[in-house]
Order: C-alpha cells, then structure tokens, then sequence
C-alpha cells in the first residue's frame, strides 16, 4: 500500500469526523438526544476535555494541556511510523489500522487545538431535550444556547484548550436487572453506554483489529528496499 493512498484514507476519516462535529457543534444544545434509528441509535451531543470516551487524565487545566499536547506528539510521530511501516513491507491490513489510529487521534487533536479559538461556549443546560427526529429538535429548542463560529481567538478557550465533541450514542440494550443478578441486580443497565465520536471509532476499529489478528498482519508481504552503494555499482 502506498503512502499516498494512506494518508487518503487519514484525510477521508478527519473529513467525516470533522463535519459530523461541527455540524452537532453549530446546531444541537449541549445535551440535546435524538433518535435516528428507533431507541437503540441516537445523536447525544456531550463535549469531553479528555480521552476516548470521556476518559480524563486530570479535571485541571495542567491535565487538558498535557493530553493535547501528547496528542499532538503522537501524530506527528504517527505519520513518521506510518511511512516506516510501509517502507518496510508491512502488510495492506497493518497500514490500514495504522492509518485509523492515526487519523482519529488527529480527528481529537484538531478540537483539541482549534475549537475553543473559533466556537462560542455550548454551555450544558435546561435548553436540551430529548426529541424525536432532528426536524423536532431545530424547530423547537433555544437557539441561543447553541454554538457558532467566531473570530478566532474569541472562542471560549485557549489554544490547546478545546473540548472534543461526541455524538454518536448506541444505547442498544436499556433494561432494569433482576434482583438475583449479582452486583447489578435491581439497577438500570445500558450497553453500550459512552458517547463517542468517528475519530474514537477509528481508533477502537484499529486497535481492536491489530490485537485480534496480529499474528496475521504484523508480518511483512514485501522485503524492505534495499540502499545500494556507490562501490556495488562499479
């Protein structure tokens, strides 16, 4: 696989992940749920200043800048593995993976970096709702509690700062427990219960995939190119 055609495939995922987050960011409240397919898929617009999933390092500021700025150096040291990768032969499904990694920590990276410089706050409030379908939603919430684009710099934080916008919402099982179930009994269950976005998808998709099948794909299809030396052409 070629590089060119890899970092296609980057482009092609912030892409998507970049609309799919502004979109949410521009027109849903801070909490808004929606329906789009029956109960079981939703559009949960929550924003997050940590990991995948809402995973945090720290609540402080010192905890967002240290995260962001580990994203950032671990793209740029994600395209110089990628190139490797490919240089050395590695299999199409290895670069694939690579390349969904890649991209959904440069999909965070970008809102950690640039969106509180260029959107207004979406602060979480009474405004959200549950509604049926997204036509309901824009109808009837309060469209001064959703977002917009402004002059950059005058967002509502600083460079590094941003929050990351989740979305996508699979509650696909929504049930009270049995008293005899241990430890959960008597409680609701939801799963799949986190909120996430494309970027996060890429990289569970590519994580969980070299896990499961790296016998198989971290071998080499190809043998590395080979330097030749001014003497062995003589």
């Amino acid at each position: 696989m070629k590089y060119r055609n890899a970092i296609i495939l980057v482009m092609l995922i912030i892409i998507a992940d970049q609309l799919s987050k502004i979109y949410i960011k521009i027109h849903f409240c801070n909490g808004d749920d929606v329906k789009i397919f029956g109960s079981w898929f939703r559009l949960h617009f929550i924003e997050n200043e940590g990991m995948a999933y809402g995973l945090k390092i720290s609540e402080s500021v010192i905890g967002k800048l240290l995260l962001s700025s580990f994203r950032l150096i671990a793209v740029i040291f994600g395209f110089y593995l990628l190139k490797r990768l490919i240089v050395k032969g590695y299999k199409k499904g290895v670069i694939i993976c690579g390349s969904l990694i890649l991209a959904g920590a440069l999909g965070n990276l970008i809102d950690s970096l640039f969106y509180g410089q260029i959107f207004t706050d979406s602060p979480y409030s009474c405004f959200s709702g549950y509604y049926e379908n997204i036509s309901s939603m824009l109808a009837n919430h309060n469209k001064e509690y959703v977002a917009h684009f402004t002059q950059y710099g005058h967002g509502y934080g600083k460079f590094l700062q941003g929050k990351v916008v989740d979305m996508l919402y699979f509650p696909m099982v929504d049930m009270n427990m049995p008293k005899w179930v241990p430890f959960l009994g008597g409680k609701n269950f939801v799963f799949f219960e986190p909120v996430f976005n494309i970027a996060d998808a890429a990289i569970s998709v590519g994580v969980v995939t070299l896990v499961l099948f790296q016998k198989s794909l971290l071998t080499k299809t190809e043998p590395a190119p080979t330097v030749t030396t001014l003497s062995e052409e003589v």
